[in-house]
């Protein structure tokens, strides 16, 4: 069976690795933020006949706004334009010249968010993510009380939350890069996948851990003996249940509309890396910081 406490500097350069590209990534490019964040208006067409080229309806809307605006092609013929933040009444009249011009169609989709409310859900997004980190750290020190020795508590708290930290960057990392050449947008949405995974990189480092802590108790061994023969026993565990999750969520994200594919895409890499962070990650910096 693999040794996964012996060889873990091996993961630790992965993930390192991993976070290093996601850093670089996020600092060159930054993020492409939808219009939860922006402000902005999004209308989905599906055109009931033949639908019109990108160009025409965009040179038809250019005299009409005020603002740049982006439109792209959807799936099944469908039309998403993202324009500025628009009142019903201009919402109305920009469906009707388009009606007039091109011909009818559905309206699948209309969501239209002032620049306020806006950067107002950006920095709400932002304190969750610290107190959800912080409320981590102190619940795993009160869970972990009864152990003391040979490591304190609430270095396994600092190390729940440090492998949450790994969960979260990677995936930022790859829609930082997916924003810039595909355009992928961080929405509420993305804000939503990114507190599961979270839950989801808590509830499996604390499963390794608490192994730990059971096994402490019996005293067989040395600590890190005790750590690797922990991870182990833990470790079909920790796979089936991410793997059943995974096999859901890809599902979701071959098969399912256009509007969940993102947060499909977020969820997948997320617990894929929360998965890999309890076993590889979480139970080695204990042993490392035990060390040191």
């Amino acid at each position: 069976m693999i040794q996964i406490i012996k060889n873990r500097k091996w993961w630790f350069a992965f993930s390192g690795t991993l976070i290093l590209a996601s850093l670089i990534s996020i600092v060159a490019w930054q993020f492409k933020f939808g219009i939860d964040f922006t402000g902005g208006s999004l209308v989905e067409v599906q055109w009931k006949q033949t639908a019109p080229s990108i160009i025409e309806v965009h040179d038809d809307l250019r005299p009409h706004v005020t603002r740049d605006f982006v439109i792209q092609p959807g799936e099944e013929g469908r039309m998403v334009m993202r324009l500025e933040p628009m009142s019903e009444e201009k919402h109305q009249e920009l469906s009707k010249e388009l009606r007039t011009k091109f011909g009818d169609f559905e309206e699948v989709r209309f969501d239209s968010i002032g620049p306020v409310i806006g950067q107002e859900l950006a920095q709400k997004s932002i304190w969750a993510l610290l107190i959800v980190l912080l409320a981590i750290v102190a619940y795993v020190a009160f869970s972990f009380r009864t152990v003391s020795k040979p490591i304190a508590s609430w270095k396994y708290g600092v190390i729940t939350m440090l492998t949450g930290f790994h969960d979260v960057i990677i995936p930022l990392g790859l829609f930082s890069l997916l924003g810039h050449f595909r355009g992928t947008e961080v929405n509420a949405a993305f804000i939503a996948a990114t507190l599961t995974i979270l839950g989801y990189s808590v509830n499996d480092t604390i499963v390794v851990l608490d192994r730990v802590r059971e096994n402490l108790g019996k005293a067989v061994g040395t600590f890190e003996e005790v750590v690797e023969r922990s991870v182990h026993q833990t470790f079909v565990r920790s796979v089936s249940t991410s793997l059943t999750t995974l096999l859901a969520l890809c599902a979701v994200y071959f098969f399912g509309g256009a509007s969940v594919k993102d947060l499909a895409l977020a969820l997948i890499v997320g617990i894929a890396t929360g998965t890999y962070s309890s076993i590889f990650i979480a139970s080695p910096l204990l042993v490392t910081w035990n060390r040191k």
